[in-house]
Parts: structure tokens; sequence; C-alpha cells
């Protein structure tokens, strides 16, 4: 039986990802397969090449022919060099940085935002201005009570409490006063009656 190692294509549409697989090389390219010694993912950067190196070359040393997209896989990888005895079996793999953990990240950005002022975060209108203001700088009370102070002591000196009570007392009409004053009008017996 002539066997191949092929890409098998899996994924949705325009977001491909290919399993390396041995196969029969008379069934359909998706079709069932032998063996998976690999895949290939080629929607990122850089691409993703994983294979089973010791089972590619077994597959390779019984006589497993590779497609032509499977080959420059495994050129890149350094497994078509070691199976041809070619220096330079480490391969050009490229590998990609490691992405710091989400969580360190946030953790990050938490303790950055604890440090910023809370002040100057946002802008206010004038008005939440101004008695923001107000409550940062409030007039010092010790201040208007000395100022009262002495004015007490001077109007209590010049004359005395009882004073200011007799001529209050004096100057306001009584309820009596008024009474006498005004003449009571006679009622009559029509008036009475309507």
């Amino acid at each position: 039986m002539s066997t191949k190692i092929r890409l098998m294509r899996m994924g949705k549409i325009r977001t491909p990802f290919f399993r390396i697989v041995v196969t029969d090389s008379r069934k359909a390219r998706n079709g069932l397969s032998i063996e998976e010694i690999g895949r290939y993912v080629p929607g990122q950067e850089p691409s993703i090449m994983e294979v089973n190196s010791e089972r590619a070359q077994y597959w390779l040393g019984v006589g497993a022919q590779p497609t032509a997209a499977v080959e420059a896989i495994f050129k890149v990888t350094g497994d078509w060099q070691k199976f041809k005895g070619l220096p330079g079996t480490e391969g050009t793999l490229k590998f990609a940085t490691p992405k710091p953990a989400k969580s360190i990240a946030y953790e990050a950005a938490v303790k950055q935002a604890m440090d910023e002022p809370k002040e100057g975060a946002t802008t206010m209108k004038k008005k939440a201005q101004e008695k923001l203001a107000a409550k940062a700088n409030p007039a010092p009370v010790s201040d208007v009570v000395v100022e009262e102070a002495p004015q007490a002591d001077v109007i209590s000196e010049e004359t005395p409490v009882e004073a200011v009570v007799e001529t209050a007392a004096v100057s306001e009409p009584t309820a009596t006063d008024v009474v006498a004053e005004v003449p009571a009008e006679p009622v009559t017996s029509e008036e009475a009656a309507e």
C-alpha cells in the first residue's frame, strides 16, 4: 500500500488549520487517515507548526511520500534534513513571544488606577467647583467670635438691659387703647332683619 503524508483541512471558512496525517494515497483529502503526526495553523503570526518528529521519521523511513506542502513544513522543523542526513537539523522554526498573563495585566492596571489622583479625573461645573473650594477653605470660626465678643461688652456697658425693655413697652400701643378710640356703631332693627 502506498502511503502519503499530507494536510487534512479543518476549521471554519476563512480560518483554516490543518492536521498533518499519514493516509493511503488513494483516499480523499479529508478521508480516513492512518495516523495524525502533527498540526499546522497558518492563520497566526508566526504560523504554528507542530510535528511529532519520531513518528515523522518512522513514516518517512518506511516509504511514505510527503506532499510539497508537508515537505516544506518538514524543512522548517528540521525533520526533512534529519531524514536526508543534511546539516541544519535544528530547523528554522520561529517561536512566538510568550504573552503576559491577562491577570497580571489586570492587576497592573488596577494598581495604576489606584495611584492616580481622584480630583483630577473629571472636570466639574463652576458651581460644583465653588462648593468644593468653600468646603476646602471654610471661614475661620475663631475670628468671627472674637469680633462679636467686644461689641456685646460695649452694649452692656452703655445701657442696662432693663432700660431697653422699658422703652420698648412704652412705645407699643395696647389692645385696650385701640378699642377705646373707635366708637361702636349702633345696630338698627332693619339691618338685623336683613
